[in-house]
């Protein structure tokens, strides 16, 4: 198991989209050399490559207000029939 910042993680993507998988293979290893293997590095550069960026939770968009409650109206009692 390892640990990716921000930063090592947008290299990795940068060269999956730019120049290839193969490339980001070569980021992650120059990266982490504790890769041995070319098969694993890839499955993690795939991984890697799919992440979107968590948003900025102080640009966040203000919580919706809920919506109104429309109360409901009693009932009339039933008329008692003969």
């Amino acid at each position: 198991m390892f640990t990716v910042s921000e930063n090592e993680a947008e290299t990795i993507r940068r060269a999956f989209h730019e120049r290839g998988e193969w490339s980001a293979v070569v980021e992650l290893r120059r990266l982490f050399p504790v890769f041995a293997n070319n098969p694993e590095a890839l499955r993690c550069v795939r991984a890697i490559a799919g992440w979107q960026p968590l948003p900025d939770p102080a640009a966040a968009p203000p919580k919706a207000t809920p919506p109104k409650v429309t109360p409901l109206r009693r009932r009339k009692p039933a008329e008692p029939q003969p």
